[in-house]
């Protein structure tokens, strides 16, 4: 009785945190992740709060956290949206893979971790955090703006992806080897190939047959559903999540969306849970000897992922200011890092500080980047093209460019790239 007394104590005192950081958050514009990884540097190893009675149920809530977070991002998607984004799109998932996922895997070789850390680290630095950006989208008002439909279209790509990532980091981590990884391999295509087609040709049959009239029927059906066919996944070495995502694919119209309100509070109960465990497994002392690292991995990759948008967006025939403002909104990273240096932990135990320490500077900056991207760049070129007239007021300096300098677009159509946003 009395370690449940605790435990209940120890419970309540961190979802009430997490409340009232996730409020602070919300009053100054902020993510809550890197305040609930930082509450979990706080009650972890070596910081100011151990927790005793409640970690092991807080570790299997962080488990259900990742699951219904794959689950509810599966929801987002029709399996028709991801095949035609799959076709469209792929050229941009190649250069944000290349561009985002090398300085990652570079890093850890340079850092001497070895390859299986590389492929971790790779997997941190190229995911964006659809969560994240959804919201910054919304808080802008960028959601009508011509470059919104690409920006998707990558984070599309970057989440489909991980139906094959994470089934290979599992089996690497694992240490299966060559035969062992090739056939977790085969079957997570198999799978995701399967599921793809039964969701196109029986979606509705599917949908119709785990919709129920009962909120509580179909919160129930839906929850059991996942937990089940995610242990099935795990059990077969592809990953829990993947699982997760898989279900949520092969759900769709109205089913999907009913799914989706019932389980959006649940998610992000268990979603906070999870960030606070990671922070939970990370020593505070750790952190100052990976924070060099982790803030130059995070300088270039905020360069790439502004190269990656605006090269998506071109691809849309989006104007400048539009690419410019792809790009800035690309550069958020959150819970998917976090799930790969989860899984990844056990490889290098200095990929869980070099990863929490990245997620905390990319998460800030994501929306930061979004807002002042283009408007930084159209500044700089004012600024350029002052200087270059002062220098040679004649105009007959043959390197100077003959077009006038953008002109201020504050609450101005972009008739190209979206509507201009105030800076």
């Amino acid at each position: 009785m009395h370690d449940t007394t605790v435990l209940l104590i120890e419970l309540g005192a961190v979802i009430l945190g997490l409340g009232l950081v996730g409020r602070f958050a919300g009053r100054i514009g902020l993510s809550p992740i890197p305040l609930y990884l930082l509450g979990g540097l706080a009650f972890g190893q070596g910081g100011l709060f151990p927790l005793t009675a409640s970690e092991e149920f807080i570790e299997v809530g962080a488990e259900i956290g990742v699951i219904l977070l794959l689950l509810l991002l599966g929801l987002e998607y029709s399996a028709s949206e991801l095949v035609t984004s799959l076709k469209t799109q792929y050229p941009s998932g190649m250069v944000d893979f290349a561009l985002n996922a090398v300085p990652g895997a570079v890093a850890a070789l340079l850092l001497g971790w070895g390859p299986v850390a590389a492929v971790a680290l790779a997997g941190v630095t190229w995911i964006s955090s659809s969560g994240v950006i959804a919201k910054v989208l919304t808080d802008l008002g960028r959601l009508g703006n011509r470059e919104t439909p690409v920006i998707l279209g990558v984070l599309v790509i970057e989440d489909l992806s991980m139906a094959l990532y994470l089934p290979l980091l599992t089996a690497l981590v694992a240490g299966l080897g060559l035969a062992g990884t090739s056939l977790a391999m085969i079957v997570a295509v198999g799978t995701v190939g399967i599921v793809l087609f039964a969701a196109l040709r029986f979606g509705r049959h599917i949908s119709r047959a785990v919709s129920s009239d009962t909120p509580e029927m179909l919160l129930l059906v839906v929850l059991g559903l996942t937990l089940l066919i995610a242990g099935i996944a795990a059990k077969l070495q592809v990953s829990a999540a993947v699982g997760a995502f898989l279900v949520g694919i092969a759900l769709s119209g109205e089913t999907a969306e009913n799914a989706r309100s019932l389980l959006t509070p649940l998610r992000d109960l268990f979603a906070a849970v999870f960030f606070v465990f990671f922070g939970l497994n990370t020593a505070p002392a750790e952190i100052p000897p990976v924070l060099l690292p982790a803030l130059a991995l995070a300088a270039v990759t905020v360069v790439t992922k502004v190269l990656t948008g605006w090269y998506a967006a071109g691809r849309a025939g989006v104007g400048s200011r539009g690419r410019l403002r792809a790009g800035g909104a690309l550069v958020a990273r959150g819970e998917f890092s976090i799930v790969i240096a989860g899984l990844a932990a056990g490889t290098d135990p200095r990929i869980t500080p070099l990863a929490t320490s990245y997620v905390m500077i990319m998460v800030i900056f994501g929306p930061l980047t979004a807002r002042w991207t283009e408007p930084a760049v159209r500044g700089l070129k004012r600024l350029v093209d002052a200087r270059r007239a002062r220098r040679d007021p004649t105009g007959t300096d043959p390197v100077r460019r003959e077009e006038p300098a953008l002109p201020h677009t504050e609450g101005v159509p972009d008739p190209v790239g979206g509507t201009g946003h105030p800076s």
